[in-house]
């Protein structure tokens, strides 16, 4: 779907992890329908493989299974992708996890799950995928790097999410380092810091969310998949080409309001 220039970006090719439910999901449907050849990676491949084929209704989507979470995953990811294109325009990095628990009671193993997934994993794809970013990188239309943290990296909520937390103030960091280091080669780096938002983690149908987000979000409601959708589609396109190592919040103005 080709339209205003600044917008556009059909043509492109584009790796979404995690992208077979919630937040990835959302973003590989918009890129979908706009003309980007776009992969999801996910564990399940059965699961993969059936929401990219429902997906290529919209135009073209291809399944890479993929578990980011183990030693190897995320650079065999980006051995599978480098195996089916030579150059890659648009990376987001979206696969994560969450896990809650008391600072007393909190393990040594839910912590290095949530690091691995969150945080590791997307430093390595994001090694393993460069030479194929350098590829599409140019001063007019930088390679995209987009990565999903969180607003609970902007602020500490009223429940236990310790390692979450800490995990997507990571992410948000390693945005800005990368983005430094990157800028140089073309390679715009950039986050996306969502509120409550329907996925796997997050009922916003459930009574306490909905008060919650009555209570505590200006705008009065969750997010909807248009919402992310147009966040991921500006970032990769002509009009987001200027903005480098910068957490965007959408969350309805909740961090402004606390």
């Amino acid at each position: 779907m080709a339209g205003d220039p600044l917008f556009d970006i059909s043509g492109k090719v584009a790796l979404v992890t995690g992208g077979t439910s919630g937040i990835g999901l959302m973003i590989a449907r918009g890129y979908v329908r706009r003309g980007v050849r776009t992969y999801i990676a996910a564990r399940d491949k059965g699961r993969c493989e059936a929401v990219a084929a429902e997906l290529s209704a919209l135009g073209e989507c291809r399944a890479i299974a993929a578990d980011l979470g183990v030693d190897g995953g995320a650079e065999a990811l980006a051995k599978a992708l480098a195996e089916r294109e030579d150059k890659l325009h648009i990376l987001v990095n979206n696969a994560g996890v969450d896990a809650r628990g008391s600072v007393e009671e909190f393990s040594h193993e839910l912590w290095d799950m949530v690091f691995d997934l969150n945080v590791r994993s997307l430093f390595f794809l994001t090694q393993g995928v460069l030479p194929l970013l350098k590829k599409t990188a140019s001063a007019s239309d930088p390679a995209r790097i987009i990565n999903i943290g969180s607003i609970g990296g902007l602020h500490v909520p009223n429940w236990e999410a310790h390692a979450y937390g800490a995990s997507k103030a990571g992410v948000h960091h390693i945005t800005r380092s990368l983005a430094k280091r990157l800028g140089r080669e073309n390679i715009v780096v950039n986050a996306i810091a969502p509120g409550p938002f329907p996925t796997g983690m997050t009922d916003v149908e459930a009574e306490g969310t909905k008060k919650a987000i009555a209570t505590y979000i200006p705008l009065g409601r969750p997010g909807q998949a248009d919402d992310m959708e147009g966040v991921a589609v500006f970032l990769a396109s002509r009009a987001g080409a200027y903005i480098n190592g910068h957490t965007l919040p959408l969350e309805g103005g909740y961090i402004a309001a606390l």
